[in-house]
């Protein structure tokens, strides 16, 4: 009778231990989309549990510096005359491609600093 408790017991575990995988798993992608987030509307994941998660918050600030960005070029668009209005959109074309390169590392799961960028987000403290 032993014999047969214990294969039982194993696919118990093995089912309990499954269940322990998938919810870590379900954590990390949640966790995943909330970095995603945080390059589209940098504040929201502040609101969430996953404020306290190290990788969110890394997404987070990298996100931040993408808002200050398109603030700063909004701010040289109204100085700069009509004529030279290339280069705001460049500078804006520029700085959605550091957004896409930000949602495509942190789907990765990674944490990559942005190119050119990135350093000064290691600067933000909360």
């Amino acid at each position: 009778m032993n014999e047969e408790k214990l294969p039982n017991q194993n696919q118990d575990n093995s089912s309990l231990n499954q269940n322990q995988k998938d919810s870590l798993k379900d954590k990390n992608q949640k966790n995943t989309g909330m970095a995603i987030v945080a390059y589209i509307i940098f504040f929201i994941p502040l609101l969430t549990e996953s404020k306290n998660d190290p990788f969110v918050k890394y997404h987070v600030k990298q996100g931040l510096l993408i808002f200050i960005g398109w603030i700063l070029i909004s701010i040289i668009s109204w100085i700069l005359p009509w004529q030279l209005g290339i280069i705001v959109t460049i500078l804006n074309l520029s700085v959605f491609v550091l957004m896409i390169i930000g949602i495509m590392s942190a789907a990765k799961g990674e944490q990559k600093p942005l190119p050119i960028i990135g350093k000064f987000g290691e600067q933000f403290k909360f």
